[in-house]
């Protein structure tokens, strides 16, 4: 079957899910390293998510994310492209790839494969033509290569610093063997930046969209989608050593969110719209504020994006009321949908994190030396209520797989089976994200708990996958996995995704209450019980008893009759 026929086929059959889908869709991100490992080497693939695709429509979801599977060096996981339009052999082949994508649509189920226009790996070609030709050669204008300070260029351009830690730039050696210019690398050495005001590779990613739409693919998760555009004249810039490292707390940081960085995206949108089938584009954007991020997703730009600050948002019911309101005001206000989410890739799982007893910078990750190690049983009840809450929600939620299974970061990771750059570039003292991304558990009893038949996981799993995995759970009242089942079902039932939020009172301060449609939400993220409304109870993150809502538990009530 051809790209064109797919895409025609496709368009056909998910028509009838509706227009602009992306409004009120629940999206599933699979991180393809670690979903099903098809040929047993270890690491997960294209035909392993083929295998699973009846799971996740049991599961209820509207649409899946692919994080990188394009051809890769794997310096960083897949976020390091060395051919945009090809599958890397670690994950299959582009066949693969079509047989997934007609799988998913066959249950309709929508697909968005992540695209990384920030920077490239060393191996892509363009770079190997950038490090052969000469200063100031069209070859090198691609990338961000700058001469030197000092008498001999023998200091960085400035004093940026990389995401994964140490210095930002790397210096090359010419063609006649003396030190040259210096390039731009915003994380790892291996990942240098485009230049986003040079046309030739604007012209380069309008290509690019078009081939995987071409394929029929539903639109693209856009990694970094705030960074691409730097300040005129580079200028320096010392980061809040405390603040998040890919800049979400602060402002006015010279490589994130620049004005100029919409031009692309205005540019892009333009592009999704030559197509039929309603494709959207999603931002990756870490920003201060949701009015910030709101600006990715005006009209004429991106479709969604991310919701960073409710996912960075404690757990404390002020806080979340506030950062509620703020993105139902800020989102809508352009035309789009707020999104939801709580957990992904980058940010250590929300069955932890809600429980840290001490702060911990995104990026930083969690190991056996962290301050305020989370308790279990504690991240669980938070997580379960957290997303019963967010599932609430009018707009776009996004799931990270194994949240549905109540997965928790893994913490005790020996430091030779660690793979994030972040741990090698801060010489361990940051440990990264290996913990939210170790391979999850499919059948207890199974080698690598169900990830393939062999046995192997290039992140080591621990041993309490067997009572999380997803037989163990399957069918098993107040597991997690059928909780997340009751919410997806009764959510998609109910409309809540397009619904609208309007606050409840009387339930105290520790509560946050809101009425979507005929559903009363109560979310108790105090520590003492409060009232239950009136009504049936469709849908509870935890046991109820005499007619209260425990600490750290959500509930979903409709009115009688």
């Amino acid at each position: 079957m051809t790209s064109a026929q797919t895409a025609e086929r496709t368009d056909a059959f998910l028509a009838p899910l509706g227009g602009e889908w992306w409004r009120t869709a629940v999206i599933y991100q699979i991180y393809p390293r670690s979903f099903a490992d098809a040929s047993g080497d270890g690491i997960g693939d294209l035909p392993g998510v083929t295998a699973h695709l009846d799971d996740l429509q049991s599961l209820g979801i509207d649409a899946i994310w692919l994080s990188p599977f394009q051809r890769s060096p794997q310096k960083d996981a897949g976020y390091d492209v060395s051919d945009y339009c090809d599958v890397d052999p670690l994950f299959g082949t582009l066949a693969d790839f079509d047989e997934m994508l007609a799988g998913a649509h066959d249950r309709g189920i929508r697909v968005i494969v992540d695209l990384v226009p920030n920077h490239s790996s060393d191996q892509h070609e363009w770079f190997q033509q950038a490090l052969a030709a000469a200063p100031g050669s069209p070859e090198r204008a691609r990338y961000m290569f700058r001469d030197g300070k000092g008498l001999e260029g023998e200091l960085p351009p400035n004093n940026w610093e990389s995401v994964f830690g140490g210095p930002a730039w790397t210096r090359v050696v010419e063609a006649d063997g003396r030190p040259g210019q210096w390039y731009l690398h915003l994380f790892d050495s291996s990942q240098p930046d485009f230049d986003w005001s040079n046309e030739v590779v604007r012209e380069e990613f309008r290509r690019i969209l078009r081939f995987w739409l071409d394929r029929g693919v539903d639109g693209f998760r856009v990694d970094v989608a705030h960074g691409l555009m730097k300040a005129e004249g580079l200028p320096d810039y010392i980061p809040d050593p405390e603040a998040g490292s890919m800049g979400g707390e602060e402002e006015n940081v010279p490589y994130w969110g620049q004005d100029t960085v919409h031009e692309v995206y205005r540019d892009w949108r333009k592009i999704m719209e030559e197509y039929a089938g309603d494709r959207a584009l999603a931002a990756e954007a870490w920003l201060p504020t949701a009015e910030r991020t709101a600006q990715w997703v005006r009209a004429d730009e991106m479709h969604q994006a991310f919701n960073f600050p409710y996912l960075s948002t404690e757990w404390d019911a002020a806080d979340l009321r506030t950062v509620i309101d703020v993105s139902l005001r800020a989102f809508p206000g352009v035309g789009a949908p707020s999104t939801w989410v709580l957990s992904n890739h980058d940010v250590v799982r929300h069955a932890s994190r809600l429980a840290l007893t001490a702060e911990n910078p995104q990026g930083h990750g969690i190991g056996p030396d962290s301050p305020g190690q989370p308790i279990p049983e504690v991240g669980l009840a938070r997580a379960r209520a957290a997303t019963a809450l967010m599932l609430a929600l009018p707009g776009s939620a996004y799931l990270y797989q194994g949240e549905e299974l109540g997965l928790p970061e893994v913490i005790d990771i020996p430091g030779d089976a660690r793979q994030d750059p972040t741990w090698f570039r801060t010489n361990g003292e940051r440990y990264g994200r290996d913990g939210c991304r170790v391979p999850i558990p499919w059948n207890a009893d199974a080698p690598a708990y169900g990830f393939n038949t062999s046995g192997a996981s290039w992140l080591p799993q621990p041993a309490e996958w067997a009572t999380l995995a997803r037989d163990a759970q399957s069918g098993v009242e107040g597991s997690t996995l059928e909780l997340y089942r009751t919410l997806l079902a009764e959510r998609r039932a109910r409309s809540l995704g397009a619904g609208s939020l309007e606050w409840l009172e009387g339930y105290g301060a520790d509560a946050v209450a809101f009425r979507n449609g005929n559903v009363s939400v109560v979310a108790n993220v105090g520590s003492t019980p409060i009232a239950l409304p009136d009504g049936i109870v469709i849908a509870s993150s935890g046991p109820l008893a005499g007619g209260a809502i425990p600490a750290d538990t959500t509930v979903w009530v409709v009115d009688q009759g």
